[in-house]
């Protein structure tokens, strides 16, 4: 298990974190939320001694982390570093060999994460040749490939198109089933909320909410009432009282509800303006808890 305790760091007159604790248990998939300057990069820079805390500690299995146990960790950073004359396949053995494998063994590792990430046919291709996201994929199997116990990833869905995000989601399910610890970050919370049951959402550096998705969601007292009219009409919503239009699309209206509503009243609002094929009364989505919790 990875555990921080009381982080707290400075630079200059700036708190980059103030008393962050969070732990990730192996096996468990953590989603990392913050807004850019939260502190979420120091937080992971700090797992692999790049960041000095000057307070607080950082541990691995109830241990300090030192520099043998960091051999056992991965680590996918914000900005990439990979090499941009070496090929794919040299570029991930080379990893491989600074994380103490043996020469076939990182050879056998890379040709297996490169057929697993679709990029079999393009093992002896320069870095500089890849498209950006298939330069996303080397730099995540460069993470994987001795098979660590712990992933952290900082932004790794960052540019990617559906297809690519969904190999790399199922590639970090995967690592997890097999019971590593993985720690990431991202602005993308649809994707944090499809793959994670739990997360930490840091602001100001400091931890502001932690736990399950789904009792993050069920402890926001705002409720959100979605609506769909098969007409596509959405005007009807103008003469309520008590709600704010979220969102519209097509038919679709998205309320958030304040106070004591009669929904009642509401649905025969709506019925009055057309059949009604969804009145749905909701709680929160993660990317609207985000916004509560840490949008000020």
């Amino acid at each position: 298990m990875l555990q921080l305790e009381g982080l707290s760091k400075r630079f200059g007159d700036v708190v980059a974190l103030d008393g962050c604790t969070l732990s990730v248990r192996r096996g468990q998939m953590l989603g990392f939320l913050g807004p850019n300057g939260a502190g979420k990069t120091t937080t992971m820079r700090t797992i692999f001694g790049l960041s000095r805390p000057d307070a607080g500690t950082v541990a691995w299995d109830g241990q300090p982390i030192d520099a043998a146990a960091r051999l056992g960790f991965g680590y996918m950073p914000e900005e990439r570093g990979l090499y941009p004359r070496m090929t794919a396949s040299s570029q991930i053995v080379y990893f491989g060999r600074l994380h103490g494998m043996s020469r076939s063994a990182a050879a056998a590792g890379a040709a297996a994460l490169l057929e697993e990430f679709g990029l079999g046919e393009r093992a002896d291709a320069r870095i500089d040749e890849l498209s950006h996201g298939n330069q996303q994929r080397v730099q995540l199997a460069v993470a994987m490939v001795h098979r660590p116990d712990l992933l952290v990833l900082d932004e790794p869905f960052a540019g990617l198109d559906p297809v690519a995000a969904a190999m790399l989601a199922g590639a970090l399910e995967r690592r997890a089933a097999e019971g590593a610890a993985v720690l990431f970050s991202s602005h993308q919370l649809d994707v944090v909320e499809d793959l994670c049951e739990d997360v930490v959402i840091v602001h100001h550096g400091k931890v502001v909410a932690e736990g399950s998705v789904q009792d993050l969601r069920a402890a926001s007292q705002r409720r959100y009432l979605d609506v769909t009219l098969r007409s596509g009409a959405t005007d009807w919503v103008e003469a309520l009282g008590g709600v704010e239009v979220v969102s519209r699309k097509g038919g679709s209206v998205r309320l958030l509800l304040a106070g004591e509503i009669d929904l009642v009243a509401l649905s025969a609002a709506a019925t009055a303006a057309g059949e009604v094929v969804e009145f749905a009364l909701r709680p929160p989505d993660l990317s609207e808890v985000f916004v509560e919790v840490a949008g000020s």
